[in-house]
C-alpha cells in the first residue's frame, strides 16, 4: 500500500510544480509562498481546532488526532523550518529556470536521500533497486549537458544553485520526516506543520516590509492568479499521501523519495505542452532515465 500511496503522491507533485511555475509568472516568489502556506493552513484548520476542542468532527478517523506533547510541536515545528528553506530557494529557483530543467534537477534529491538513509537507517538496496539509483545519476548528467544549449550552465546559474539548494534541503527532510513518523500521527504531522509554516512566513514578510528590505512595486509585484491556492491543495493532498506511506512500518524512506521524484514526469509534459519549452527532444531522453530508474525501484521493491 505504501508504494501506491507514493505513486499517488508523485501524480500530485507534478500537478503542484505545475501550478507553481503558472503562479510565479510576473509574481514576487516570497508574497506566491505566504499565500501557498496560508491557504495550507485554511485546509487543515479544522483538524488542528478539533484536536485541541475535541468537537467530535473526525470521529474514529485518521483526521482524528491529539493535540500532541511540547516535544512533538518541537518536532513538527523543525520540520516547518526545513520544508520552508527548501521551499524558499526552491521557488526562486523556479522563476529563474524553464520547468524542464528545474523539475528534473529536483529529481535527483532522492540520491541524497538514498546516501542519507543508508548512514543513518541501515537501509540497503539490492540489485535492481541500485540499478535504478544509477539511472538517476545519469539522468543528471545528461541533464546537465541539456541545459547548456538553452545557456544554462549548472557550475554559473543562480537558479540551478538554487533548486540544488532546494534539494539538499529537501532530502534533509526526508530522512527527518522518516524519523518522526515513526511515533507521531500523519495527520497531527500534517496539520499543525502547515500551520507554523504560515506563522514563520507570516513573520518573515512583516520583517521584510517593516524594515523595507524588499520594496514595494514593481521590483517586488503580485497579481492574482487561481493557480496560488491551487498550489496549497496539490501539495497538502501530495504530502498527505507521502506522510501515510511513510508511516507504514515497511516503507523505505530511500525508495518513497526517488518515487516520488517521478513527479517530473507530469511536470515535463505540462511544460512542454502549456510553457511551449524548448530543446524537449534532449530533454525527454533525461526524463526517460528518470522513469527507467523509478520503474526499477518499484520492481525491486516488491
Amino acid at each position: 500500500m505504501w508504494l501506491i500511496l507514493a505513486f499517488i503522491s508523485a501524480s500530485l507533485l507534478g500537478l503542484y510544480d505545475v501550478a507553481k511555475k503558472v503562479a510565479l509568472k510576473d509574481n514576487a516568489p516570497l508574497k506566491v509562498l505566504l499565500l501557498n502556506t496560508l491557504f495550507s493552513c485554511l485546509l487543515f484548520s479544522p483538524v488542528i481546532l478539533n484536536s485541541l476542542f475535541d468537537f467530535g468532527w473526525f470521529e474514529g478517523s485518521d483526521f482524528d488526532v491529539s493535540a500532541g506533547d511540547i516535544s512533538a510541536h518541537i518536532a513538527v515545528f523543525a520540520k516547518a523550518v526545513l520544508v520552508l528553506s527548501s521551499w524558499v530557494f526552491g521557488y526562486f529557483g523556479l522563476k529563474e529556470l524553464p520547468l524542464t530543467i528545474a523539475a528534473p534537477i529536483h529529481a535527483t534529491r532522492p540520491v541524497l536521500t538514498l546516501i542519507g538513509a543508508m548512514i543513518i537507517f541501515g537501509e540497503r538496496l539490492n540489485a535492481t533497486q541500485w540499478a535504478g539509483v544509477l539511472f538517476a545519476l545519469v539522468s543528471l548528467f545528461m541533464l546537465s549537458r541539456s541545459g547548456k544549449k538553452e545557456g544554462i550552465i549548472f557550475s554559473h546559474n543562480r537558479g540551478v544553485l538554487f533548486v540544488g539548494l532546494a534539494a539538499i534541503l529537501g532530502a534533509c527532510s526526508g530522512l527527518y520526516d522518516r524519523h518522526i513518523m515513526h511515533s507521531l500521527e500523519p495527520m497531527f504531522v500534517q496539520s499543525w506543520y502547515t500551520l507554523y509554516q504560515a506563522v514563520l512566513m507570516s513573520i518573515t514578510i512583516f520583517i521584510l516590509t517593516f524594515f523595507k528590505v524588499r520594496k514595494e512595486g514593481s521590483s517586488d509585484p503580485f497579481h492574482w492568479s487561481w493557480a496560488v491556492p491551487l498550489i496549497s491543495l496539490f501539495l497538502s493532498a501530495a504530502d498527505v499521501a507521502y506522510l501515510f506511506a511513510l508511516s507504514d512500518k515497511d516503507a523505505m524512506i530511500s525508495v518513497v523519495s526517488m518515487i516520488r521524484r517521478s513527479s517530473v514526469l507530469v511536470s515535463f509534459t505540462c511544460g512542454a505542452i502549456i510553457f511551449k519549452e524548448r530543446n524537449l527532444r534532449a530533454k525527454a531522453i533525461d526524463l526517460a532515465m528518470i522513469f527507467i530508474g523509478a520503474l526499477l525501484l518499484y520492481i525491486g521493491t516488491k
